[in-house]
């Protein structure tokens, strides 16, 4: 399926309504993108994610949380390790 969008001036792309439902898109979610021989590639980061499952150890830290938690976090640490210096 192809469709046109336009870029906006803030670079902001919107996905055609039914290219969003089609690929099971919500709202809110977040995705990966990227260039891939002259091409974008936008994937949920949930596939992502389950792809890399039991690739990497994750901290005890961050086990059990939701990805949202776990950037939320990270970025306090960082924030509370700069503010130290």
């Amino acid at each position: 399926m192809q469709s046109i969008a336009t870029i906006t001036y803030k670079k902001q792309l919107a996905i055609p309504a039914q290219i969003f439902r089609r690929a099971g898109l919500k709202e809110g979610q977040k995705v990966l993108v990227s260039h891939e021989d002259g091409r974008l590639l936008v994937e949920p980061v949930v596939d992502v994610v389950n792809a890399l499952a039991g690739s990497i150890d994750v901290p005890a830290r961050f086990k059990g949380k939701d990805i949202d938690a776990i950037v939320r976090q990270a970025k306090e640490e960082r924030a509370a390790r700069r503010a130290q210096r």
